[in-house]
């Protein structure tokens, strides 16, 4: 017995070969196909969203056959080397590149259906609709974010009067040199020295959210004991504070037994703990960011020559370039108009 209702199997890439076919080798038989439906009652943008044209297309062959008869459907002669590519093949590299995936001018040239064109054809039309770059690594959110930023917005709001809210975070110093883009002579690519052996040193820092203010203590080991000593550091920073709140991530010296203590025996440290996998709220992220592209491409002889690189660049670092760099405002951790004062070192 018959079925009642057939469908065509068509996967992904060959309803894109078919749309290119309309596009290119069967393009005149897809303009009597336009004449058809339009005779049968469909509109221009109904066509158009079926056979995948624009509706100013459809409505300028619908006229020229109104005009000229089938003899107008035919392409017109035309001076100079007709253009490669469908005109939709700009819109069908765009769609692919929606998914992220490591696209390579061949790989795009595969996935498409392998259109007649050379690569270096194809790298142009690529050039058209999209650019060379890494793609950015996100941190899987916190399903509560939300309800503890607003919490901390909250406590923030409560504090009392002079008191001093920072950001902390730690990064890691890095023997290796590491590697970035850069201009070089055409002709020559530089080379960075390998130590051998990485050696690897700990920075603690702080940013004081309204005043820009940056501190930073370097270690061997990231330990709760050197926590609790850049913390004690904070306090003696602001001793006329009467709480100098921190707010910092979830890491395990956060909550360690030792960090605990100190805490206890300390109360004019407030420790804020954020939402977990979220680093974008942290200001200090993007002062570590522009601190590595600083001492990027270098290779000091010794690891302390790599800590006196970072010490030289918080040295010649202003208060209002730390605000600029923070971009603090943008944080989900403050109140609206907390410290507005800072937006003009921005």
């Amino acid at each position: 017995m018959r079925p009642a209702h057939v469908y065509a199997n068509v996967s992904g890439e060959q309803h894109d070969q078919l749309v290119d076919a309309l596009h290119r080798q069967w393009r005149v038989a897809a303009r009597a196909v336009m004449i058809l439906l339009s005779a049968n009652g469909m509109t221009a943008t109904e066509i158009a969203e079926l056979l995948h044209y624009d509706p100013r297309t459809v409505r300028r062959w619908i006229a020229r056959h109104d005009t000229e008869g089938l003899s107008g459907l035919p392409d017109r002669p035309r001076s100079g080397r007709p253009r490669l590519g469908s005109a939709g093949l700009g819109e069908r590299i765009r769609r692919l590149l929606q998914t992220p995936k490591a696209w390579t001018t061949a790989r795009i040239w595969r996935a498409l259906g392998r259109p007649p064109l050379s690569l270096r054809t194809m790298y142009r039309h690529i050039r058209e609709q999209a650019r060379w770059s890494r793609p950015r690594l996100i941190a899987k959110s916190d399903p509560d974010h939300d309800s503890i930023c607003a919490d901390i917005r909250e406590q923030i709001t409560a504090l009392p009067t002079g008191s001093v809210v920072l950001a902390e975070d730690e990064t890691h110093l890095d023997l290796l040199a590491r590697v970035r883009a850069c201009w070089m002579p055409t002709g020559l690519r530089h080379r960075v020295m390998t130590p051998g052996k990485n050696i690897r040193r700990t920075i603690h820092g702080a940013i004081n959210l309204a005043t820009g203010a940056f501190h930073h203590h370097v270690s061997v080991h990231n330990v709760s004991v050197v926590f609790c000593y850049f913390l004690d550091q904070l306090l003696s920073a602001y001793p006329d504070a009467p709480i100098v709140a921190v707010i910092c991530d979830n890491g395990g010296t956060h909550l360690s037994g030792i960090t605990k203590r100190w805490l206890t025996e300390h109360p004019r440290l407030r420790l804020l703990r954020g939402a977990r996998y979220s680093p974008q709220d942290n200001p200090v992220e993007r002062i570590w960011a522009v601190m590595k592209q600083h001492i990027a491409n270098t290779a000091p002889a010794t690891i302390a020559d790599r800590v006196r690189q970072a010490h030289a660049f918080f040295r010649n670092r202003s208060s209002d370039q730390n605000l600029t760099t923070a971009a603090p405002w943008t944080s989900p951790w403050l109140p609206h108009g907390y410290g507005q004062n800072y937006r003009s070192g921005a």
